[in-house]
């Protein structure tokens, strides 16, 4: 693979009473990034967040570490025209530091037909995964707004148009695994993309589909959680807290498994490299919350 990387969240919002990094000090992350250059030998990042000053600051610190950026803007919960214009806004940075480090592939959203409003009924990605998982709501959601598949591509169709107006280096899109994407508007497949129980199975022949269409493909997001258990869950693996009380508290006893982790992350990059995968990105270097 050309470019082995791991996945660095500067900041998201699930809901807008949680981000997922409370505190982002510079100089915490500046030596986040000398970490994992140094101590994982990676040779990318994909960098998430909200704010466009973090994504920012914090592709500055990889960039000057000799790391690749892939960099995602990521505004859960907004409209696709929030959404288009918050784009434009983080394109016209990312080019900016383009202009001074090549090496920056800019992420045009991330499984956004969960993430963002509009293209599935829901008013939550916590609902639009509802609406996923049960057949009735997911015709309910036809038949009120159309396709998904079909909504998605055209919102791609207007963000890619109004992100190459500004960003002059390659693009991808961070897929789910239940969204068919006209790939003919990016430079790489891209595909979140984890094992669990329920694809194990069919996990490499399902892997081989993303090949069809001529262009490197990068696995955005693989990985699992570090409890006994967790690689038969894959990106599922949130499941086991409740997030119901203050504080949080685990829905049962988990003996934690690192070793498991490491397994899993290892079995996994043997099949990248066997089916010549373009690249990889582990989720994640860290969850603070």
């Amino acid at each position: 693979m050309n470019r082995k990387g791991i996945n660095y969240d500067v900041g998201i919002f699930l809901t807008p009473d949680s981000p997922s990094r409370e505190t982002f000090d510079p100089a915490i992350v500046q030596r986040e990034m000398e970490i994992i250059k140094h101590d994982l030998h990676c040779t990318a990042v994909r960098i998430t967040g909200q704010e466009k000053d973090r994504l920012m600051l914090a592709a500055e610190y990889a960039l000057r570490e000799g790391l690749e950026v892939w960099l995602t803007p990521f505004w859960i919960n907004a409209n696709e025209q929030e959404t288009l214009a918050y784009f434009a806004e983080c394109a016209q940075a990312a080019e900016q530091l383009r202009q001074q480090w090549p090496q920056v592939v800019f992420i045009t959203g991330c499984e956004l037909t969960g993430f963002m409003q509009g293209l599935v009924e829901g008013n939550s990605p916590f609902e639009r995964m509802g609406t996923f998982m049960k057949p009735w709501r997911l015709l309910k959601s036809t038949l009120v707004k159309g396709p998904f598949n079909k909504r998605l591509n055209s919102f791609l169709r207007q963000a890619t148009a109004t992100v190459r107006g500004h960003f002059h280096g390659p693009l991808t899109y961070a897929s789910g695994p239940w969204e068919p994407v006209d790939w003919s508007l990016f430079d790489f497949v891209g595909i979140d993309y984890y094992r669990d129980a329920r694809n194990k199975a069919t996990f490499r022949q399902n892997l081989r589909k993303y090949f069809k269409y001529g262009k490197p493909v990068v696995i955005t997001e693989f990985g699992c959680c570090t409890y006994q258990g967790a690689e038969e869950k894959g990106s599922y693996g949130w499941v086991i807290v409740d997030r119901s009380t203050t504080p949080r508290q685990l829905k049962g006893a988990y003996g934690r498994d690192e070793a498991g982790q490491a397994r899993y992350l290892i079995e996994l990059l043997d099949i990248f490299r066997e089916e010549q995968v373009e690249g990889a990105f582990a989720f994640t270097f860290v969850s603070p919350s």
